[in-house]
């Protein structure tokens, strides 16, 4: 069961991750959160984010009903800029 469930909505990735960004923070080292993603860049764009950041990739949640992708936050994650995510800090 995750810890934190974000609903991305139809948004874009990059958006997606700014927005993912705060929930990390908040949700704390361990926590899983599932993240529901409609943009068809998320199974690609989120994978390389949580290695580039250094959170794990958990891979899509099974038997939801929209796209769902699950990752258990780091607690040695490395920061990435505010409004641009792809880019470390």
């Amino acid at each position: 069961m995750p810890d934190l469930v974000v609903d991305g909505g139809d948004k874009l990735c990059v958006q997606l991750l700014i927005e993912l960004r705060a929930h990390v923070r908040a949700a704390g080292p361990g926590a899983v959160i599932h993240l529901i993603a409609t943009d068809p860049a998320a199974p690609v764009d989120l994978p390389a984010w949580c290695h580039l950041t250094g959170h794990a990739y958990l891979g899509p949640v099974e038997g939801a009903e929209r796209p769902t992708f699950a990752l258990r936050v780091a607690g040695s994650a490395k920061e990435t800029q505010d409004a641009r995510p792809w880019h470390a800090t």
